[in-house]
């Protein structure tokens, strides 16, 4: 149930399109084609009793100066145990795996794209389409996108046949506007709607309810999760890039997030790139990240089925997060490498820090009995992410 069991720290499915933001953080592009290149991945993701690790390819065409073609494969190898597998289940194993196919075609300063994802696991079936289009206006200094997406899911629970099969759509609305402020000032805002509806909970997963007292106090009971049919969300953000004199790039980012099941959250990013001599690049970023919980989140109910929606989740409680990450990047432009133009190789490092203010760590009163219910320690978890990257282009 890759989806939703690890559905914060699991954050790879973006890692490509951040790096390649950072590796292109100093250069400003006008209406034009992607340019054709080729890039594999390695991924690498430690924290939280789970490990995830596993390659992409993604491969690049332009052709007739107007259409470009994109394909790319993505692998997750998921392993170990999260606390809410220790607390109600056993170890597990499984692979996620992810088919992309896209097309872009310009015609004079519009850019026009199509794509589909198709991603797939043992209980878990999920179809996306998407489209976008780009405009630039007021001899290129301003660009404004527009983008669409629409999800289908199919959910099944692995083991258990009477549970059968649910479903869950998604619907994405994204508008962007990129505006040149100066020779050193790139200013970006993005809005955002997420309209979710259908099976938007995980099957495996439990709240808990107060069952009781023993000598070690209130005593911890577990019952499936009962979550809202639709989710609405909204978000906004606006990022600054400027440029230095010596070719270095400062960036910052601010980013406002409230949806319908009352969650409000906000997080800022700065970002410093460094070019050092003729081949390579330095990048650091630091990231804060800051949620309330859901109105139906509790740590701990006071009794069974005592509202309509109960939930357990930790990425829907109150808690804060917290990243710092380094990278460094070697480019090459060959001169006689035949149609390979360039090449680069990317080593890239991040430390995650999430802190639960309000999800107990309920391993010490059901596994090992040292703390009743309610009393038990803040749960926090430190992970460990790395990206490698290969890149030719041609």
């Amino acid at each position: 149930m890759y989806k939703n069991i690890i559905q914060r720290t699991v954050i790879f499915a973006s890692i490509a399109v951040v790096c390649l933001i950072w590796l292109s953080s100093f250069t400003v592009h006008a209406a034009v084609l992607p340019e054709d290149r080729a890039d594999v991945m390695y991924h690498s993701y430690d924290g939280g009793g789970v490990t995830i690790d596993g390659p992409s390819v993604l491969v690049r065409k332009s052709f007739l100066d107007k259409f470009s073609v994109s394909t790319n494969y993505y692998a997750d190898n998921i392993s170990g145990a999260s606390i809410d597998v220790e607390l109600l289940a056993s170890e597990y194993k499984e692979e996620r795996t992810e088919y992309s196919l896209g097309m872009e075609f310009l015609n004079n300063k519009t850019l026009m794209g199509l794509g589909y994802t198709n991603s797939t696991e043992n209980d878990y079936v999920a179809d996306t389409f998407y489209g976008s289009i780009s405009q630039d206006f007021f001899g290129d200094l301003s660009n404004v996108s527009i983008s669409y997406s629409y999800g289908s899911d199919e959910i099944s629970k692995t083991d258990d046949d009477a549970f059968g099969t649910e479903e869950a759509t998604h619907l994405k609305y994204i508008i962007s506007l990129t505006q040149i402020l100066s020779k050193n000032w790139l200013m970006n805002v993005t809005l955002q709607t997420d309209v979710d509806e259908g099976f938007l909970n995980n099957p495996y997963r439990k709240y808990s309810y107060i069952a009781g007292t023993d000598a070690l106090g209130i005593i911890r009971d577990f019952s499936p999760e009962i979550y809202p049919e639709t989710r609405t969300s909204d978000a906004a953000a606006i990022r600054f890039k400027y440029f230095l004199p010596y070719r270095a790039a400062l960036g910052f980012e601010y980013r406002k997030y409230s949806d319908s099941w009352e969650i409000d959250a906000w997080n800022f990013d700065i970002n410093y790139t460094h070019p050092w001599g003729e081949y390579l690049v330095f990048d650091v970023h630091y990231r804060w990240y800051s949620q309330s919980k859901a109105e139906f989140y509790s740590d701990l109910f006071t009794s069974k089925d005592v509202q309509n929606f109960m939930a357990r989740d930790k990425e829907l409680s109150t808690f804060k997060d917290t990243t710092i990450g380094v990278g460094v990047t070697f480019e090459y432009e060959p001169q006689s490498w035949g149609f390979v133009e360039k090449v680069s190789v990317s080593l890239l490092y991040d430390r995650l820090s999430i802190e639960y203010d309000d999800f107990l760590d309920a391993r010490e009163s059901v596994i090992a009995k040292t703390a009743g219910g309610g009393e038990e320690s803040q749960y926090s978890i430190d992970a460990d992410v790395v990206r490698f990257f290969f890149s030719m282009w041609y």
